[in-house]
């Protein structure tokens, strides 16, 4: 059986239907699962490096929350290195997503699931797949997802092996990886002395107490308009 859903899903990624790589890949997530739409965010290091595809506006929306907020089912997926399952989002039976919630589900996902993307030890990122209704996944569902998500992982890799040491692969130059906030945390850490990590904190810590886009943030420290300092917090330069 299991053979069976993986052949039928590869199948599925096989088909020259003229869309891109990543597209496809987003897309036969959603038909295969058969839920509303689906994600995939690439992470390393347990920090978010933006999103692979998506499938419409609703899963668009799930995957910029979880950039911008640092929280969500695939942030647990990846950094727990486990499924992630939360059936009724509006009512869920331990909250655990404050900031992610309520813009989630004001997006239309009433319902998410995340799985990780590894292969062997390495870790890739996670598949975010939604419901807009509340219910759980079938024991087909959840199946189809772990192959899903596997596949999905040796898809990544497969894109990127071609690419020379440093550069991005061809199949992955459209996808939506917020180099600007990447930038911007390393001279947040230059200038705070502390770790990538804890500058993409800080980072969305400022983002979200002054009710800002993390990418607009990210281009004032850019273009040296804001400044963290660790004395005084931050800094408008002007």
């Amino acid at each position: 059986m299991a053979g069976e859903r993986r052949f039928r899903i590869l199948s599925l990624l096989q088909r020259d239907d003229g869309s891109g790589d990543a597209a496809r890949l987003c897309e036969v997530c959603r038909q295969v699962s058969e839920l509303s739409g689906a994600g995939i965010m690439l992470m390393h290091a347990d920090v978010p490096r933006g999103s692979l595809c998506t499938t419409g506006t609703t899963s668009a929306r799930i995957e910029e929350l979880q950039y911008d907020l640092g929280e969500g089912p695939c942030i647990d997926a990846y950094r727990h290195d486990r499924p992630v399952y939360e059936p009724d989002l509006a009512h869920p039976s331990v909250p655990r997503w404050p900031a992610f919630t309520a813009p989630a589900l004001e997006a239309g996902a009433e319902a998410v699931f995340g799985f990780p993307l590894r292969v062997g030890a390495v870790r890739l990122g996670a598949l975010n797949l939604y419901r807009d209704a509340p219910g759980p996944l079938s024991d087909e569902q959840h199946a189809d997802a772990l192959e899903l998500a596997d596949a999905a992982a040796q898809a990544v890799l497969v894109m990127q092996a071609g690419a020379l040491p440093g550069d991005l692969a061809t199949e992955l130059e459209g996808t939506d990886l917020h180099l600007v906030v990447h930038q911007a945390a390393g001279m947040v850490a230059v200038q705070l002395g502390v770790d990538v990590t804890e500058a993409l904190v800080r980072l969305r810590a400022h983002a979200f107490g002054n009710d800002r886009d993390l990418d607009a943030v990210a281009r004032d420290v850019v273009l040296r308009k804001l400044r963290f300092t660790a004395s005084a917090g931050e800094d408008d330069v002007t």
